[in-house]
């Protein structure tokens, strides 16, 4: 029936591949996670605000969207971007401790590996 339920609370779930079909306003859902790693553009990831949403994260890097990581330069959010990037995992785990060392001793340059789950991207 579109719900998940947890600990007796219903949450509405949808299962589309478009996502300016999902009625995001119709649920109170502002604020969207694209998680796929297909929707990775300003102009993809902005479907969601077709469907009613407010702002979009993208969890990827993004070839065009102002990208954020926590720790680092969130301070420079604008809160007029509707859809944003919040980098990538890996970004996310490296680049908050590289500030931190670059801040207080300075790092010319770095080397660093990843290993990761296959993903659809």
């Amino acid at each position: 029936d579109g719900k998940l339920i947890i600990n007796g609370k219903a949450i509405t779930v949808f299962a589309e591949r478009d996502p300016s079909s999902i009625p995001w306003g119709s649920v109170g859902a502002d604020y969207i996670v694209e998680s796929t790693g297909v929707f990775t553009t300003i102009d993809k990831a902005s479907a969601h605000l077709k469907g009613g949403a407010k702002k979009v994260v993208i969890s990827a890097p993004s070839a065009d969207a102002p990208m954020y990581v926590c720790g680092v330069n969130l301070d420079t959010y604008d809160p007029k971007h509707k859809v944003i990037s919040n980098a990538s995992c890996t970004t996310n785990c490296l680049a908050p401790l590289a500030k931190v060392i670059h801040d207080n001793f300075g790092i010319v340059e770095g080397l660093m590996t990843t290993v990761h789950a296959t993903t659809a991207t």
